[in-house]
């Protein structure tokens, strides 16, 4: 999971809010015009998010060890910090983004504690549970490949290979061979796998940057350069207690508001946005407790993890703690198979994971090292170990099989873990329903399936209420 050190700072660290601002607070730009980029002030910022990305980490980790009693990492969600950074923070202050995220915290804590969110667990079929797991495999595969460089946009294609279709440059070399590293280590069964290819992917980068100054890759500038941070060695200088200055820098209320104003459209424009937050958290991590569960063997006959309530709980306080720590809502990493993989059976792993985390916290500046390209075989091969469910889905039953299939290959597709799910779920309910099969689907079921379809629509919805 350690790669979320470097991945959360270069996502939240380097984007700007509607005025233009980081999370610190500082502008991200010197000058009026957004040319020149406020380098010292973004370094900092990453090393800031870095810092929170660590201690909220550790402390829920930690907490989901001694109480949920499972083995699962809990630290900042991809999905939704690149959410927050591209979609949230551009139409509002930070402060009022991370007031969102902790918005959506409180009602899946609230869904915790009534049960509800148990019942809805427990009412998604197991077919569907499997794709969830395998989508969620493959968007983390595709994520890896894209912040590699291995795969970006094409010309006269939605993708392509590489640069041109081939593999070219440097840092692109750095991936395939951090590849070939942890497959090998895999294979041979050594602990520490994964970590180790990171580590020694990173050490690559740095010699390579340090001999041929490759430098970044800035939109169709310098194409074969690093695509997210230039590995470089932090100054002595820059080792210090860790700045947690982003700490309680929310705004709870200022995101529903217009102008310090309230308007109807905005108001629900908002609260859509929440909703999206909130199936985004509560759906990937029934998709990634059962994926846990299932490799270690600890699901019961009917593919449930044991101490699911505590789990649950666990995971929605985490979101509001990511809130509330400025590193974007926390939740259970599927990245917890590595731990699995290595023997991990109880919330004891958990534990040693977040003091690990905690430590972290004192070596921020080591964010200047890693770049995405020795992060990124991780994920590819994480994606790997979750195409193992792939066979609990009955794929000779159309009804089964094709709300799966849409499920699996919506995520990356659409760069969404929730559109994948939201497919598969309105799909099942209705191949069901024109079947003769309806019985068979929960009401909890339908009634979700429902709010997706909302989901869905609320572009249409948005413009009805504002011709209103």
């Amino acid at each position: 999971m350690a790669y979320i050190l470097a991945l959360n700072p270069l996502i939240l660290g380097a984007a700007a809010d509607k005025n233009g601002k980081l999370l610190s607070g500082a502008p991200k730009f010197l000058d009026a015009a957004g040319k020149t980029l406020n380098e010292a002030a973004i370094d900092h910022n990453k090393m800031m998010v870095l810092a929170v990305t660590a201690l909220v980490a550790g402390v829920m980790t930690i907490f989901m060890g001694i109480y949920g009693r499972f083995p699962l990492g809990i630290a900042a969600g991809l999905g939704i910090n690149s959410l927050l950074a591209y979609g949230v923070a551009p139409t509002m202050t930070w402060p009022q983004a991370m007031g969102l995220v902790v918005w959506e915290g409180i009602l899946i804590f609230i869904f915790v504690i009534s049960g509800l969110r148990e019942m809805i667990f427990r009412a998604v079929p197991r077919s569907l549970r499997a794709a969830i797991g395998v989508g969620i495999g493959l968007f983390i595969a595709f994520v890896g490949l894209v912040d590699s460089g291995v795969v970006r946009a094409g010309t006269g294609t939605p993708v392509q290979l590489g640069v041109n279709g081939s593999l070219v440059g440097w840092p692109i070399f750095v991936c395939v061979v951090g590849f070939i590293a942890v497959v090998i280590l895999y294979a041979k069964k050594v602990r520490g796998a994964m970590l180790i290819a990171i580590a020694g992917g990173s050490i690559l980068a740095l010699i390579i940057e340090e001999i041929g100054k490759i430098g970044p890759h800035i939109g169709d500038q310098n194409p074969t350069g690093w695509a997210l941070n230039v590995p470089r060695l932090p100054a002595a200088s820059s080792f210090s207690w860790p700045d947690l200055g982003l700490v309680g820098r929310v705004d709870l209320f200022g995101g529903f508001l217009k102008d310090g104003h309230f308007n109807i459209a905005t108001f629900i424009s908002v609260l859509l946005v929440v909703f999206s937050l909130m199936l985004a958290d509560f759906f990937d991590t029934m998709g990634t407790v059962v994926a846990i569960g299932a490799q270690a063997g600890l699901n019961d006959a009917e593919g449930n993890p044991p101490h699911l309530k505590e789990i649950l709980l666990v995971d929605s306080l985490a979101a509001v703690a990511g809130g509330l720590g400025s590193s974007s809502s926390n939740t259970g990493f599927i990245e917890s198979s590595a731990g699995v993989g290595e023997g991990a059976r109880t919330g004891f792993a958990s534990v040693v994971t977040g003091i690990l985390f905690l430590l972290s916290m004192l070596i921020s500046p080591v964010i200047t090292m890693i770049p995405s390209e020795a992060a990124a075989p991780v994920l590819v091969f994480v994606g790997f170990l979750m195409m193992s469910q792939v066979t609990d889905i009955k794929w000779n039953d159309v009804v089964e099989g094709l709300p799966a299939f849409a499920a699996i290959i919506l995520m990356p597709f659409t760069y969404s873990i929730t559109d994948g799910i939201g497919a598969g779920f309105i799909l099942y309910c209705i191949t069901k329903l024109f079947v003769g099969r309806a019985r068979l689907v929960h009401p909890i079921l339908w009634a979700v399936s429902a709010l997706f379809v909302i989901y869905f629509g609320q572009g249409l919805l948005l413009d009805l209420i504002a011709k209103l």
